[in-house]
């Protein structure tokens, strides 16, 4: 709990404006003022709201009139909410430093998954990203790669569990969805068995992987309305991806925006429990709810530094991994990032 720096309160509108106003659901927002807007979920009560960040200050909202707009949280019924389909923070809450967040988000990676310890930098690193991701016009994405049972499932569960509004989708679903969820959350796609059965299928998602690591590029689906006539419809797809496939893409430029970690069939460590245990979403959620704050405060903060440029990569992977090197300080771990890069 952030204590006097949350207020819980609904903004005061008249009954005519009340009337007057469209009520629109929200997931986020950056407004023109600079305060921002990001959508809460408390799992135990059950209850959505809207957390609003202005001057350096968070408060919690039933709905906020901005403008004509009637902003409204989405339902807390919304199959896609109370499923988890769609992992949300329920508070923001204090994390101390910088350095302390990422010490903590690596600690809870170590804690239940068997990865390298330069892919334990980049994961935690890349969590980090996920919550300022749209400060940047380009994105990386990673991915477990490897056979069955090689652990690529619990990689993706836990690593996207406190990513930044994550979106849980594999193989088995039909793309359509996936370009919905993702145009109106706008979050993290967390996806599994990226390499899908059907060639239709996968030309699908190459287009959202392709399309959706530089801003300003949607997909263009053709819908059809009311009327039954065609109506081309944009899609945006932009922002981080952690995707679990057994294969590569034979698409080399596709093959370029991923940082990958290839999984063995090696034992777990014997610290690591074999089931993920409830305190793993227990954890989760702490993170989630520290890394709103983080986001609050840092958005409007960050942004590529021209002093992270990574030597020894071809431009297309310097290219990709800038945004990503723009957030980390320490010169060691942008080297361990750097070098995992290369060999990815």
């Amino acid at each position: 709990m952030l204590g006097s720096m949350l207020l819980h309160m609904s903004e005061p509108h008249s009954e005519s404006s009340t009337q007057d106003t469209p009520r629109i659901p929200t997931t986020s927002q950056c407004l023109p003022d600079g305060s921002l807007i990001e959508l809460l979920y408390d799992p135990i009560r059950r209850e959505t709201a809207l957390a609003r960040w202005q001057d350096g200050k968070a408060s919690i909202h039933t709905e906020l009139t901005v403008g004509r707009e009637r902003l409204i949280p989405f339902s807390p019924h919304n199959n896609i909410i109370k499923h988890n389909v769609v992992l949300l923070p329920s508070e923001p809450a204090e994390y101390g430093t910088k350095d302390d967040l990422v010490e903590a988000i690596r600690r809870y990676l170590h804690r239940y998954l068997d990865v390298s310890p330069a892919f334990e930098d980049v994961a935690a690193n890349y969590i980090l990203f996920s919550w300022v991701y749209d400060a940047f016009n380009e994105v990386p994405y990673i991915r477990f790669q490897g056979d069955y049972g090689t652990g690529k499932t619990r990689a993706l569960l836990v690593v996207g569990s406190v990513c930044y509004k994550p979106f849980f989708a594999s193989g088995a679903s039909t793309v359509s969805p996936i370009f919905h969820i993702l145009d109106a959350f706008r979050g993290t796609l967390i996806l599994d068995e990226a390499d899908f059965r059907f060639s239709d299928e996968k030309a699908e998602i190459v287009k959202v992987l392709n399309n959706g690591n530089v801003d300003g590029m949607p997909v263009l689906r053709t819908m059809m309305n009311r009327q039954r006539e065609f109506n081309p419809q944009a899609f945006r797809v932009f922002g981080p991806k952690v995707v679990g496939m057994r294969k590569a893409y034979a698409d080399q430029a596709l093959e370029s925006r991923f940082l990958t970690e290839v999984m063995s069939h090696t034992a777990l460590r014997a610290d690591i429990p074999i089931n993920l245990p409830n305190a793993m979403k227990e954890e989760a959620q702490r993170l989630r709810n520290q890394l709103l704050l983080f986001r609050f405060r840092n958005r409007h903060a960050v942004g590529i530094r021209s002093d992270a440029l990574a030597s020894g990569l071809a431009p297309r992977g310097r290219q990709i991994l800038l945004p990503l090197l723009s957030i980390v300080d320490d010169e060691r771990i942008r080297s361990t990032m750097i070098a995992f890069a290369a060999t990815a």
